[in-house]
């Protein structure tokens, strides 16, 4: 069994910064890609941005130059460093993970961006 913890969800007003963290234990074998996605209120889930095991990273259009996707490999962890932050990154943030067992997604943190 694989489980995914993510924390650092909030409010932050416009132009702010956050950092999202993620991160797996338990039965995780190979992970070959991280990812975050999000989903606002009334709209379906969109991909936000992946990395690869070999750090290789793909952003959506909407926060591209704006946020950053990293890894600590030896932890695990994904995280989602994300600044200039606008209403409309309002949403709320899962993390997934694909490994050789299956795919695994983190409970959803929320983010709120207003002034």
């Amino acid at each position: 069994q694989v489980q995914l913890v993510e924390s650092g969800g909030g409010l932050v007003q416009p132009g702010g910064s956050l950092i999202l963290s993620c991160a797996a234990s338990g039965s995780i074998f190979t992970i070959h890609v991280m990812g975050w996605y999000r989903q606002a209120a009334g709209k379906p889930r969109e991909s936000v941005a992946h990395i690869s095991s070999s750090g290789s990273t793909t952003y959506a259009d909407s926060v591209t130059g704006r946020f950053t996707i990293s890894i600590d490999n030896a932890k695990n962890t994904v995280y989602l460093q994300m600044n200039s932050l606008k209403p409309e990154d309002t949403a709320n943030y899962y993390c997934r993970i694909d490994t050789s067992l299956g795919t695994y997604w983190g409970q959803g943190s929320q983010v709120t961006v207003s002034s």
